[in-house]
């Protein structure tokens, strides 16, 4: 489209500048361009981003959604001045909700708010959320950047998204067929993710750019606790799509914000309870960096932060050494960490 007649003075001088939203656009187009899938109709820039479902097969296609953001992960990034991985946990933070009910993503769509557009810094953001498509297999199919002088910092911004997927009706992962000896695998994290960060902020003094952020640290195997928070989130959508071909999966929890206290329990069925053996979570290091600046106790630990364990995936006894070697061949290097247990008060224990 040619915006070479398009500029207003007046808007302008109000701190909206409309020629940097076209040429923003024009520099995402190659990032966009990386996530196109079957489903692509049409090219970013119309009104609405189109797309056809593929329900070939399916007897009754449910299309389920997931909305999110970064939460405060984002003021981290732009101390740093690194924009091109939070647009991954964005993504992440929709796809893996809709993977634990045995979707598989079809699209996404962006909102990128900021004080003042810079045409590179969006693309470099655009970069992340396409990278985060690609991982997830998932097209990125549309989005909005909005200006907004007055209302935020010029160098400020927010980040949200939506996904799409689709499932048939009688794969939906609802519980209803868990049972007591099942058992429950942890799916690793890569860090901190998208969740705890107002307490990070407060434990490691980040509103004030503290130094110490940035000072490499053994216990971090050299990297800085600036580097170790903002790891970007891992997408579990195709080790999953691949268990979910070839295991009776029972249940799914993506271990975002509340921990494992919040999030276990959403896909256990009353009655049964998670037992989680503390011992083999296999805690990361940058929790116990954490735990240790903040003085924070375990429990507050576990009801905050994913402590390595970014999903949880219950499946019968008799398949857990099959699961166990699917995420392996799938790059996930999964582990038990407990069992389901009868229960009538309890839907998770930590012991």
């Amino acid at each position: 489209m040619d915006h070479k007649n398009s500029f207003s003075a007046s808007y302008a001088a109000a701190g909206v500048d409309i020629t940097a939203g076209y040429k923003a656009v024009e520099l995402m187009k190659k990032h966009v361009a990386r996530t196109r899938n079957e489903g692509c109709l049409d090219d970013v820039g119309g009104f609405g981003g189109c797309f056809g479902l593929p329900i070939a097969g399916m007897e009754e296609p449910v299309l389920v959604s997931g909305t999110d953001g970064c939460g405060t992960k984002v003021k981290l990034a732009i101390l740093m001045d690194k924009h091109d991985t939070i647009g991954i946990d964005c993504v992440a933070m929709c796809v893996n909700d809709i993977i634990c009910v045995g979707a598989k993503p079809l699209f996404f769509l962006d909102y990128i708010a900021c004080g003042k557009n810079v045409p590179e810094k969006i693309a470099e953001i655009v970069g992340g959320v396409a990278e985060g498509c690609v991982q997830s297999g998932a097209a990125l199919i549309g989005g909005e950047t909005a200006e907004h002088p007055g209302l935020m910092p010029v160098d400020e911004y927010d980040l949200a998204g939506f996904a799409v997927g689709i499932v048939d009706k009688k794969k939906i992962i609802d519980n209803t067929r868990m049972k007591a000896g099942d058992v429950v695998i942890a799916l690793p994290s890569t860090g901190i993710h998208s969740n705890g960060f107002s307490l990070c902020r407060k434990v490691f003094d980040i509103d004030n750019n503290n130094p110490q952020l940035y000072v490499p640290r053994e216990e971090l195997g050299g990297k800085t606790i600036a580097e170790g928070l903002l790891v970007p989130t891992k997408i579990y959508v195709k080790p999953v799509l691949a268990l979910l071909e070839q295991v009776d999966v029972k249940g799914i929890s993506h271990i975002t914000g509340g921990g494992f206290y919040e999030n276990i329990p959403r896909s256990i069925p009353d009655g049964l309870c998670a037992k989680i053996d503390k011992s083999k979570v296999k805690v990361l290091p940058i929790f116990d960096v954490i735990a240790k600046w903040g003085n924070i106790p375990e429990r507050d630990m576990f009801n905050t932060y994913n402590m390595g364990v970014g999903m949880s995936i219950v499946v019968p006894a008799a398949e857990e050494a099959k699961a166990i070697e699917i995420l392996k061949a799938n790059g996930v290097d999964a582990y038990t960490i407990g069992t389901i247990v009868e229960n009538a008060e309890e839907k998770v224990i930590l012991a």
